[in-house]
């Protein structure tokens, strides 16, 4: 199973407009700058996350994006829904596959398939966007000490 960008990218964007909540609301252009991912997709990403109720959009002087609920209340997996579909590895264990295999019934595999898409989902449905919040604060940490003994003092996640 691979990931699309929209996911990955999705994730990214909301993890840069957490960690700068802080700052008010936040421009499209800068997380696009930040995260090195192209305004025009932020912006077709952020439709679904808006409608999806993660994020909000603020207009006018000042305006830009925030985020609709706490970032303990979002979890990766509904993210991963809104961008990407349901979590299933095989399209026949989706929750409502557009076509049913004739073999449904009697598919040995598609047990496997199903447990094994169950259990992404209780992965992604278990980290919120707080956590990965405080892994890229971490990271960032870390990134901060090994520059300060190398001498050189100019991490790459400072911008």
């Amino acid at each position: 199973m691979r990931l699309s960008t929209k996911g990955r990218y999705a994730l990214r964007a909301l993890i840069d407009l957490a960690l700068h909540a802080d700052e008010g609301p936040v421009l499209r252009s800068d997380i696009a700058r930040r995260q090195e991912i192209s305004a025009d997709y932020i912006e077709q990403l952020f439709v679904a996350l808006r409608k999806a109720g993660f994020i909000e959009s603020v207009k006018g002087p000042g305006g830009g994006y925030i985020l609709a609920q706490n970032a303990e209340q979002i979890k990766v997996g509904d993210i991963i829904r809104t961008v990407e579909g349901p979590i299933a590895l095989v399209h026949c264990v989706a929750p409502q596959p557009e076509a049913v295999c004739h073999r449904v019934d009697s598919c040995a595999t598609r047990l496997l398939w199903k447990r094994l898409s169950d259990k992404v989902a209780e992965v992604l449905d278990s980290i919120t966007l707080k956590d990965l919040c405080d892994q890229a604060h971490e990271l960032q940490a870390r990134e901060l000490k090994q520059a300060l003994s190398d001498g050189s003092c100019t991490p790459r996640s400072w911008k």
